[in-house]
């Protein structure tokens, strides 16, 4: 210390060396940078820690996290608007599968990338909390120059180090060494300095101590945030997996749709052509204004369909994430699949499906645990309008004077110790947190019976929903094998002048009808079932083909005699009288 002492009074009565000084500056400056990336990748390591280590606690596994993007290593001053309105017009062209969107579309989703963002922030700030119950070192130097009126020059240092520890217990530790140094450099030049170590301890045993100090219950509320926010992204996950493959179904449902209207469209042109060719002789004139008619309707029907599905395949492409430019090519094999398949069957009972969303739906699980948090914080609450008794303790010990400042004399320590009491006689903010304590209390048990009414009816009407497209699948199955006997027989009679136009015409316009409403009601039933299975935390979106697999084999409970009549596994219709009084 005396030596640097010596060189700070020689640079600052010389003034001179402005290089080294322009030297140090740019060193500060690249340190400075580099300090940038340095705490960016301690932050990152930290809070992935963080994250996977409740991952692994929740799930017993845990993914690879990471919130970069392709721009997170650019500076966003390199990063201009017309870039982005580039990226926007770009073309392209690519054929996506199910599973090939699934994959692309957790890359280059901006929801999904908003999610992950979210789950960071929130481990982020429990960084924040866990770090002020850490040792925080700190260390600093004051030097000074001073020059009398006498011309007497002296220099000081005044420095300080030390740890200072928040404990778990609603106290506060902390340990410093103090030196000060001063130099006289005119008349008897001389020297002195003194180190002082002192410990000091604050431990409050009324209020304030252990969880009901209100840092202690700042870390647990961020640690239960994590586990919050983990749980939510493992649902956002599901739900967004299920997103993309009902829009794919959907898709596929509307390009089967097309095709269906064009082919139908196509005979009704044979049709019209067949009567035009027979006019003259056999057909009747208004029979060929009347299949034109239907012609020209079954054509509109085609365009409206088309238009739709490019608009439905625009939103598909901003969901996940690609330029609107760029062409993409669907698999029809998964609706083939689909069809194949048919029903994939879910025998639940409505009560147990309720029991077992309870137990592995995270949200309900999230609300759940939100409610013990407000029970908590009733008790850290009523915990302020307890007295306060703190136990006050310091020790230090200095070296001696004037110049030996490493020889300290264990004789010499002073320290003491005490208590101080704090009467609560004013405690308005406090009696008024506490109330409010009670009435959120009271609010999140209202939120809690809520979201449990809110589960229940999404069950119950997935259930009657499901059921309904069930019996709606069938029924258009045996409308579709009529229309179809019906089409080829009205072929027959047509090709031997034996039918009324209006007959055929009808009969085809039936028979489309009813091969879209069969693929409309096979993808609802699909999309409801795997809506079901989310909303009973009973999906694994990450394993293959999730999206036909039965997913409830494992532990769902047989249908009961007696169950809601939505969920009956009967094609008979139920009288009106079974519907109202069960």
């Amino acid at each position: 210390m005396e030596l640097f002492s010596h060189r700070l009074s020689r640079s600052l009565a010389a003034q001179r060396r402005p290089l080294q000084w322009c030297s140090l500056a740019a060193a500060l400056l690249w340190v400075t940078g580099c300090s940038t990336t340095h705490h960016r990748q301690s932050a990152d390591n930290e809070t992935y820690r963080i994250i996977q280590g409740v991952e692994k606690e929740l799930f017993g596994r845990t993914n690879a996290f990471t919130i970069d993007t392709p721009n997170s290593g650019r500076a966003p001053d390199s990063i201009q608007p017309g870039e982005i309105i580039e990226g926007r017009l770009a073309t392209g062209a690519q054929s996506l599968s199910l599973d090939q969107a699934l994959d692309l579309a957790v890359r280059t989703n901006r929801e999904y990338q908003t999610e992950k963002e979210r789950l960071y922030l929130t481990a982020l700030t429990l960084t924040g909390e866990r770090y002020a119950f850490g040792p925080q070192f700190f260390a600093g130097a004051s030097p000074n120059f001073t020059r009398s009126s006498n011309g007497d020059r002296t220099g000081s240092v005044d420095s300080k180090t030390g740890v200072d520890q928040a404990l778990k217990t609603g106290g506060s530790l902390g340990v410093s060494l103090v030196n000060d140094l001063l130099r006289y450099y005119t008349g008897n030049p001389r020297s002195s300095a003194i180190n002082t170590v002192s410990v000091n301890l604050l431990q409050p045993l009324l209020r304030g101590f252990g969880r009901n100090n209100s840092g202690v219950e700042q870390l647990t509320q961020a640690e239960r945030n994590v586990i919050y926010a983990v749980r939510t992204f493992s649902y956002f996950q599901n739900k967004f997996a299920i997103q993309i493959v009902n829009q794919y179904f959907s898709l596929l449902a509307q390009k089967n749709i097309i095709r269906n209207t064009y082919s139908n469209y196509l005979g009704q042109v044979t049709s019209t052509q067949r009567l035009q060719a027979r006019a003259k002789d056999r057909a009747n004139r208004s029979d060929v204004d009347q299949a034109r008619q239907s012609e020209l309707n079954v054509k509109n029907s085609y365009v409206n369909s088309v238009s739709s599905y490019l608009n439905s395949l625009d939103q598909f492409k901003i969901t996940m994430g690609l330029p609107l430019n760029t062409k993409i090519q669907l698999d029809d094999q998964e609706l083939e699949r689909l069809k194949s398949i048919g029903l994939i069957p879910v025998n639940l009972d409505r009560d147990h499906s309720f029991r077992l969303a309870v137990q592995r739906q995270f949200p309900i699980l999230n609300e759940i645990d939100r409610f013990e948090d407000s029970k908590r914080k009733i008790k850290v609450t009523a915990d302020q309008l307890r007295p306060g008794l703190n136990i006050l303790a310091n020790a230090s010990l200095s070296s001696d004077a004037p110049t030996d400042y490493t020889r300290f004399d264990i004789d010499k320590v002073r320290y003491s110790a005490g208590l101080e009491l704090d009467l609560p006689i004013d405690r308005l903010r406090q009696r008024n947190n506490y109330r409010a304590s009670l009435v959120s209390f009271e609010s999140q048990l209202r939120s809690l019976g809520l979201s449990l009414d809110n589960l229940k009816d999404d069950i119950d009407s997935a259930l009657r929903n499901l059921e309904q497209r069930r019996q709606n699948y069938l029924i258009q199955k045996n409308s579709l094998e009529v229309a179809d006997s019906r089409v080829q027989m009205f072929i027959i009679r047509q090709q031997a002048g034996e039918l009324n136009v209006r007959d055929l015409v009808e009969s085809q316009n039936a028979q489309i009808a009813a091969q879209n409403a069969v693929t409309a009601a096979l993808v609802a039933y699909q999309q409801i079932r795997l809506e079901l299975l989310l909303t009973l935390g009973a999906i694994e979106t990450a394993s293959d083909k999730f999206w036909f697999n039965e997913q409830l084999t494992d532990f769902a409970k047989p249908l009961t005699e007696g169950a809601a009549p939505s969920a009956i596994r009967s094609d008979e219709l139920l009288t009106p009288d079974q519907v109202f009084n069960n």
